[in-house]
């Protein structure tokens, strides 16, 4: 399952396109943010990163994710094993957690990737 995980995070940082954002959230993203996903993205040692991309996840997270959120996702980019352990854990706060999470990175995936 961690193989899961690093590979959802591989293809969100896969490559970022343009577009406009109406029509609903998997739209391509034009406005490139900053914060604390985009920070840990530029951070971490993946060939793939780039301003435009970790900007356009972190467009995406900011759609989806509150701040308390992307904190907990930015730690996945360090310790991918830190993903598993809230994907399994029984506590309610990570499922929920969970749901948002999986639904920001088919998002991202879709939007930047």
């Amino acid at each position: 399952m961690k193989a899961v995980v690093v590979l959802t995070m591989a293809v969100a940082l896969a490559a970022c396109g343009g577009g406009d954002r109406r029509s609903n959230d998997r739209a391509p993203v034009t406005r490139l943010s900053s914060g604390p996903i985009s920070s840990a993205c530029m951070a971490s040692p993946r060939k793939a990163r780039s301003r435009q991309l970790c900007g356009c996840i972190q467009t995406v997270a900011n759609r989806s994710l509150s701040r308390s959120d992307q904190h907990l996702a930015a730690s996945f980019f360090a310790d991918p094993h830190r993903a598993q352990e809230i994907r399994q854990s029984d506590n309610f706060r990570h499922e929920l957690f969970w749901e948002k999470y999986t639904e920001f990175s088919g998002n991202a995936e879709a939007s930047c990737g």
